[in-house]
């Protein structure tokens, strides 16, 4: 049997955008990478007793204060076992990378969920990128962008943004049809109809959405340490090259301090945001 040219037709389409983008991707991979370095910069110059506070109030605002003293405590461990500028590389790369997805994401999912023809086409799309193998994600990555902080992005976005845009469309299909007739009985805009019906009420299962998007990205920025991105992964990754057990350790307990903060930050946020909408009604 005659083997179906897959590889050979995915290297053309590579080989066909560089040659045809490749010019635009280089100005603008320029221009990514010294707004990563400019906002790195601003946190570098920031006092780490700052930050920790900052996160500290973050996490009182979001879940009370035994969140905010675990949040303290965690954060010292990373600045005491010195960790801390990995520990800001892999926060600026996990915010950059989060915030793309859901700002691309979040358009789509509520475009999927208000149109049942983009739903098909999006789900399998979707159903790709969910299941492919994250390391695979890296080969473009590095083609388009070389090696740095911006392949890093590029490859954790794709990777991340798949629960953002499923999520949202699953609230938006999970309203209540007798709230959307109400609405439009009244006289609503398809406009009004989303951000005054659709969207409150889908609001947890956005958020949920949101929540797994972040630790994705984590997940991804820490994998993406092979392709240069730095951070809290080329800690781990130099570890396995020399077989330090104890530093990969250090490295691996700082990955999962940053992912829980990360994971009952965004919780608490969502909670916070039921609950305001709640008081309201």
């Amino acid at each position: 049997m005659t083997k179906f040219p897959l590889a050979a037709l995915v290297d053309q389409g590579v080989k066909w955008l560089q040659t045809n983008f490749g010019d635009n991707l280089d100005v603008f991979s320029d221009a990514f990478n010294k707004g990563i370095f400019a906002f790195g910069h601003l946190l570098a110059v920031i006092p780490w007793w700052v930050i920790i506070l900052i996160f500290a109030v973050l996490a009182w605002k979001a879940n009370g204060w035994k969140l905010a003293l675990g949040t303290v405590i965690g954060l010292f461990l990373i600045y005491n076992l010195k960790l801390w500028p990995s520990f800001l590389d892999t926060l600026i790369l996990v915010i950059i990378s989060a915030v793309v997805s859901i700002i691309i994401g979040l358009p789509l999912g509520i475009f999927a969920g208000r149109n049942n023809r983009a739903h098909y086409v999006i789900s399998p799309i979707l159903d790709i990128m969910q299941t492919m193998p994250s390391f695979v994600y890296l080969i473009p990555a590095l083609l388009f962008f070389g090696i740095g902080k911006v392949p890093a992005v590029f490859a954790t976005v794709i990777f991340a943004m798949p629960p953002a845009i499923r999520l949202t469309d699953l609230g938006i299909r999970q309203v209540p049809l007798e709230l959307v007739e109400v609405g439009a009985a009244f006289g609503s805009t398809p406009r009004q109809l989303l951000w005054k019906i659709q969207f409150p009420v889908a609001l947890p299962t956005i958020m949920a959405g949101i929540n797994q998007t972040m630790m994705l990205s984590l997940s991804m920025v820490v994998i993406a340490a092979m392709i240069g991105a730095g951070g809290l992964g080329a800690g781990v990754l130099e570890a396995i090259g020399q077989l330090k057990i104890g530093m990969g350790f250090e490295y691996g307990v700082a990955v999962v301090i940053m992912a829980i903060i990360l994971d009952r930050l965004s919780q608490g946020i969502g909670r916070s945001i039921r609950t305001n909408d709640n008081n309201k009604e």
